[in-house]
């Protein structure tokens, strides 16, 4: 099989947002010297479902990564933005290559730690035990990410990958690592692939509208031209696709939490005058992420006034049960008994609660790990001076859903054949590879 895969290499980009309406609206059809083409998103449409069905080239109902964060029945709780590979299952599409002979390289991709790749770079910081937090990237093989800070200038940032700093920046950096990496000649892979998230940040602060949302595509759109000169200068092809689309908020968020607080279905304990989910007692909670939440319901008894009460809610189009579910492919153990899809214009967010003096510690900090639920507030600043905003109604740009308009943008010129969704893409690049 050696010989069938000589001299290929090619260089995958997962752009975070790179809707193929936002990007032709812009700038047409063709941008960075590519021609883009649409495709169908993937259900949910959220960063750790999309860049997992591309890996596999399966469903969540297959992959199990059903959202950015997985509710643990077992722990009774949710563990958002965890990075082991083990978390993402099936056969990757690179795997043929790989047993080739072949290197391949992951850089910044979600639950890539103990990937079956030879190259690791992501971001790993050290939370100290009295406060504040030690910066640095887990790499393989040991001494890449310094050798990386080298030849880029400057160490990565990881304020300016989230947060009420985050912003193109972060993206420019991986840019940049990702071309002096093609460029290594000991540590080359010959598939890379790399994650730019310089579109996530002001379309989520502002919408697809905005002169900052504008700007930020500019920017992505010169780092993407950065890595195909560095992709042809080395004998790389190049493909690019984004893993979702982002839409306008125009209806605010949805708290389906609340709601089931309110009808005695979630209970919280209460700490010097917070409130603290209490998912021991509580017959049924919703993990939030974006336009999609999993309600997770561990009285079973309780399911029909969790889902009524869930549907009256304005700002919920849709309360999937397993069948529905099954129906769009995101059926799987991980995934609530129900999941709730937001309307249009509208988007779900964690809280419980509506008073700001019972809002939880963690909510006024940066704190993606304890926070039971994705959230974008984050991304401002909030009161007093080095807090976060609490306030979700700041929000105006959202994804998680899969509706016709909201295709992604991909580019792929030697792929002969069109792709019609992410899924699809992704056995093209298998194919292309090449599949023992």
């Amino acid at each position: 099989m050696r010989e069938e895969h000589d001299g290929k290499k090619l260089l995958i980009v997962a752009a975070a947002g790179l809707g193929y309406d936002f990007l032709r609206r812009s700038q047409g059809g063709t941008a960075a010297g590519l021609r883009f083409r649409p495709a169908a998103g993937v259900f949910p449409a959220l960063t750790c479902p999309a860049q997992a069905t591309f890996r596999t080239a399966s469903g969540p109902d297959r992959h199990g990564m059903v959202a950015n964060g997985l509710w643990d029945r077992a722990y009774a709780r949710a563990r958002f933005w965890e990075q082991s590979a083990t978390l993402v299952a099936g056969p990757r599409i690179w795997d043929g290559f790989r047993r080739s002979g072949r290197r391949v390289a992951m850089l910044f991709w979600q639950q890539s730690l103990g990937e079956a790749a030879d190259i690791v770079l992501s971001p790993a910081p050290i939370h100290k035990h009295h406060g504040g937090m030690i910066q640095d990237c887990y790499c393989r093989p040991p001494g890449l990410y310094a050798r990386l800070c080298a030849a880029v200038g400057r160490r990565f940032d990881l304020m300016r990958y989230w947060g009420p700093c985050a912003s193109w920046r972060s993206s420019q950096w991986i840019a940049e690592a990702t071309a002096a990496l093609l460029a290594d000649p000991e540590n080359a892979p010959d598939l890379c692939l790399t994650y730019l998230p310089a579109l996530d940040y002001d379309l989520q602060r502002f919408g697809t509208r905005h002169p900052r949302s504008l700007r930020a595509l500019r920017h992505l759109l010169r780092q993407i031209e950065l890595l195909r000169r560095a992709a042809d200068a080395r004998g790389y092809a190049l493909l690019v696709f984004g893993d979702y689309a982002m839409a306008d908020v125009n209806g605010g968020p949805v708290l389906p939490n609340l709601a089931l607080r309110r009808e005695g279905l979630l209970n919280v304990r209460r700490v010097r005058g917070m409130s603290y989910l209490d998912p021991h007692t509580s017959a049924a909670f919703v993990v939030a992420d974006h336009e999609i939440g999993h309600v997770y319901v561990r009285e079973a008894a309780a399911a029909p006034r969790v889902r009524s009460a869930l549907a009256a809610l304005p700002g919920i189009e849709a309360v999937l049960d397993r069948a529905a579910q099954a129906e769009r492919g995101a059926a799987h153990a991980n995934s609530g008994e129900l999941v709730l899809v937001a309307a249009a214009g509208s988007w779900i967010a964690y809280p419980w609660w509506d008073k700001p003096r019972e809002a939880p510690d963690y909510a006024a900090h940066v704190d993606i790990h304890n926070k039971p639920g994705y959230d974008p507030a984050e991304l401002f600043w909030g009161w007093p001076p080095g807090s976060v905003s609490r306030d979700p109604r700041r929000v105006r740009g959202t994804h998680g859903r899969n509706d016709s308009g909201r295709e992604i943008a991909w580019a792929f010129d030697l792929l002969e054949r069109e792709a019609g969704s992410l899924r699809d893409l992704a056995g093209c690049a298998r194919d292309w590879l090449g599949n023992d």
